[in-house]
């Protein structure tokens, strides 16, 4: 029965999609192939879509270029616009947990708006909103090459098929959302139509395909309530919203609903995929688009008064329709299971109603909640258990990565034998009642006793779900509605079938199988996506992070076990707790474990990442202190790792046998501004000597903070500094980061507002600044010092363009390594 629902969630998640239409489709249908076209373009034909590189403004020119290809076939009942616009400007944000401001300039949107020819630029509007520059070292064909195609051919499509938008669409393609989301914020902030947004639909990749899910929806309830109605092929959950923000990362859709908007609109993200997402494979082949109907825009445009601040609960059936109800029905949905188990112990003992009866009832049933949630601690903790002995004897973790499907093999058998082990104490603890007059009677009571146990035990952690303000407590409402027919139809089957037969559990099973299969749908999507991220979760350092992801995988796994598997356990779990099983399933998780020893954790098709940075020192803007090369993981794997299965970088980089992280010349993480705040993801990186003839070759001048005019001093002792950022003559420039130390009171950035300070190993608080965009001019602002204390002042500048022998090291890797390589140019000055 589990080996069907497994093959059918399968079928859903990585075969359902619907029939592609080639480049010869009729015009007023969505052609597949001719969005494909645009993501070869975008991504293989055009080098490069990353700030500073020429690509970007060559991807600018392609989608312009075909905007108005579009507009020049427009009838005259529709009218076009089409704007190249330049957005400047500075704030700031936290992201992943640290606080950071941004200053950018010259970053490019383009936007087209498709309205009845009688439309005003005031007229409620709906934005499409998808970003055409790339990831650092990405081609960016899933990120996000495949959400302009779609939009492209869906302004396409808007345009040929003759149809005229009762609400104008604006689609707004944003140039600068992989540094930090400036793109949206330039829109929202400066941008004519801002104030027209109405509602936003914003497309996001978060791998290169599989399934396009609504990840998150709001402000309120109603652009989840539009979607449910409209969508063809609906793929949707709130459960997202609540596991978005552990996930490394952010979207535009922060821009248009939080922070800057508080625009209603939805957040569409292609979830899967994600072992190619920000790396050199993320290409046209592994790009699979699965795109899905659009919204009825006269939908979305009339729900707009219908705007609330409640968070619904909704989540797809397999992709065949979507359940949708409000927070506030949330809140009498999901407490009738609660009061149901509340009042059960009364109805059970109607017949014969006493107050001792009643009484040890209650216990009964609060000791089966209890043990049945023992038993889902213990599935989660047994695989931990193997995970971390496992570990013991393997020489690296993560053999599951590659091959997702040791995962399943090595955890879910100890699972259930931890999900098991409450069924074996119960036999050791009698029931409180008086069932001694028929071994049959113990067993039909200790089975009711098990099965309210675990029913009250969903119903009551559905309820806390909701409390704490989550919106995903579907998956264990679901299981607590489908158990009470279930165990009311096992009721009925005891009389004809008696209680040890499989009759009668086939009457327990069976209404159960939509609850049980739902439950393996969104339990393998859930562990498919937390594998393919735990590649790119970060490195802590070890001993203890070399075991994080084993345990955290072990974890879930044992807890979807526990979903998939726990409303059986009250019937079925006296049968499966034979000592002859629980052995069966010890040792097949033993063998699986001794299997999976014989996988590499990694391959081309799930490459481990590295990111590989060229560290130049420089002083006085022509003069090189140290060049070096430094190295890191964002895994539990190690660097050695690495270099053990890498021979030719080890010999490149002179690295010997009896290299440790004791001998070896470790890099610090204030190394690795250029990249912050992500750099808090890289621990234990490694540093090597780099030779400097090649840099002084190519590059004249290098950058260098200085100051533009003399300092004023007020009378209250405060300083104003005059400082000026030149770039020197770097090729391929990303972003200039600066880390501002001392007695900081203001500054010409973020209005004048200072982000709040970030703290490193015990240091003292330090002010930082990512600064982006070409220009011909130098980067200009003032300080403002609180006292005549020294300000110090650190720069790191990230230039994508690779030395020559930079390129060479960066080519010995082998191909199951995706290396992120780039130069970064650090300076310090103290005015």
């Amino acid at each position: 029965m589990y080996g069907f629902m497994s093959t059918l969630a399968f079928f859903v998640i990585h075969m359902k999609f619907i029939e592609p239409l080639g480049v010869d489709a009729p015009l007023d249908r969505f052609s597949e192939a001719r969005a494909i076209d645009h993501v070869r373009v975008l991504s293989k034909e055009i080098d490069g879509r990353q700030e500073g590189r020429q690509g970007l403004k060559d991807a600018a020119q392609y989608i312009k270029t075909q905007l108005e290809m579009i507009k020049e076939r427009a009838r005259s009942n529709i009218r076009i616009e089409i704007e190249d616009t330049s957005v400047n400007g500075t704030f700031n944000m936290m992201f992943l947990r640290h606080s950071i401001s941004l200053g950018y300039r010259n970053h490019t949107n383009i936007v087209m708006r498709i309205s009845s020819v009688g439309s005003q630029d005031t007229d409620p509007s709906v934005l499409v909103n998808g970003h055409f520059d790339g990831p650092l070292g990405s081609p960016g064909a899933g990120d996000c090459g495949s959400c302009v195609a779609s939009m492209l051919e869906l302004a396409r499509l808007t345009v040929d098929s003759g149809w005229v938008p009762p609400r104008p669409i604006i689609f707004l393609f944003n140039g600068a959302e992989e540094l930090f989301m400036l793109g949206s914020h330039g829109f929202m902030t400066t941008h004519k139509w801002r104030d027209t947004i109405g509602a936003f639909i914003n497309v996001e990749a978060s791998g290169t395909g599989g399934l396009d899910v609504v990840c998150q929806s709001g402000p309120g309830s109603w652009p989840s309530s539009v979607y449910a109605q409209s969508a063809l092929y609906p793929m949707a959950n709130s459960a997202a919203q609540d596991v978005f923000p552990v996930i490394p990362g952010d979207t535009d859709y922060r821009m248009f609903a939080n922070d800057y908007g508080n625009i209603p609109g939805l957040d569409m993200i292609f979830l899967l995929g994600g072992y190619f997402y920000h790396t050199s494979y993320d290409t046209p082949l592994p790009t699979l688009l699965s795109y899905k109907n659009a919204f009825e825009r006269e939908s979305l445009g009339a729900a707009t008064n219908e705007s609330n601040d409640e968070r619904a609960v909704f989540f797809d059936y397999l992709s065949w329709f979507l359940i949708f109800y409000s927070r506030r029905q949330a809140v009498i949905l999901h407490g009738i299971p609660v009061a149901i188990y509340l009042f059960m112990p009364l109805l059970s003992r109607l017949a014969n109603f006493g107050l001792y009866c009643w009484i040890a009832t209650c216990y009964d049933f609060i000791k089966g909640m209890l043990l049945h949630a023992i038993g889902i601690i213990f599935a989660a903790l047994v695989p931990v258990i193997f995970a971390i002995l496992r570990l013991f004897f393997s020489g690296h973790s993560m053999n599951w990565f590659a091959h997702p499907f040791l995962a399943f093999m090595m955890f879910v058998p100890c699972s259930l034998v931890g999900l098991l082990i409450p069924i074996i104490v119960w036999r050791c603890f009698p029931l409180s009642q008086d069932a001694s007059v028929l071994k049959s009677s113990k067993e039909e009571l200790a089975g009711e006793a098990r099965f309210w146990g675990a029913f009250g035990f969903y119903a009551l952690f559905t309820l806390a779900y909701l409390v704490a303000g989550l919106s995903g407590a579907f998956l264990t409402f679901s299981l607590s509605v489908f158990m009470l027919p279930a165990w009311i139809c096992f009721c009925l089957s005891l009389k004809p079938f008696g209680h040890q037969s499989l009759r009668s559990i086939a009457c327990y099973v069976v209404p159960l199988i939509p609850a049980l299969t739902y439950s393996v749908y969104f339990s393998g999507i859930l562990a498919q996506f937390l594998i393919e991220k735990m590649g790119m979760m970060g490195s802590l350092p070890p001993p203890h992070g070399y075991f994080i992801p084993d345990i955290v995988v072990a974890a879930t796994v044992g807890i979807i076990t526990g979903w998939c598997a726990g409303p059986l356990i009250p019937v079925i779990g006296h049968w499966l707790s034979r000592s002859v099983i629980v052995r069966s399933l010890l040792h097949l998780s033993v063998l699986a474990m001794a299997i999976s020893s014989q996988f590499f954790p990694y391959s081309i098709d799930a490459p481990k990442r590295v990111v590989f940075q060229h560290t130049i020192l420089t002083a006085d803007a022509g003069r090189i202190l140290d060049s070096s090369y430094e190295f890191s993981v964002v895994d539990s794997n190690s660097l050695f790792f690495i270099f053990k299965h890498a021979p030719e970088v080890a010999k490149e980089l002179q690295i010997g046998s009896e290299l440790s992280f004791r001998t070896a010349n470790l890099s610090h993480q204030e190394n690795w501004m250029a990249l912050f705040p992500v750099s808090f993801l890289f621990s234990r990186s490694l540093k090597f000597p780099a030779k400097s003839d090649d840099i002084v070759k190519q590059y004249k001048y290098f950058p260098h903070l200085s100051s533009y005019k003399t300092q004023k001093v007020s009378d209250r002792g405060s300083r104003k500094l005059y400082l000026e950022l030149s770039l020197g003559s770097l090729k391929e420039v990303w972003v200039a980061v600066l880390n501002i130390t001392g007695p900081l009171s203001s500054w010409s950035l973020a209005n004048n507002v200072l982000p709040a300070p970030e703290t490193a190993n015990g240091g003292p608080p330090s002010y930082m600044c990512r600064l982006s965009g070409a220009s011909h001019e130098n980067w200009t602002f003032w300080l403002e010092a609180s006292s005549s204390e020294a300000l110090r002042i650190e720069v790191a500048v990230l230039d994508q363009y690779l030395l020559e022998s930079t390129k060479n090291l960066k080519g010995l890797f082998p191909n199951w390594v995706d290396v992120t390589a780039y130069s970064s140019f650090m300076s310090s000055y103290i005015f």
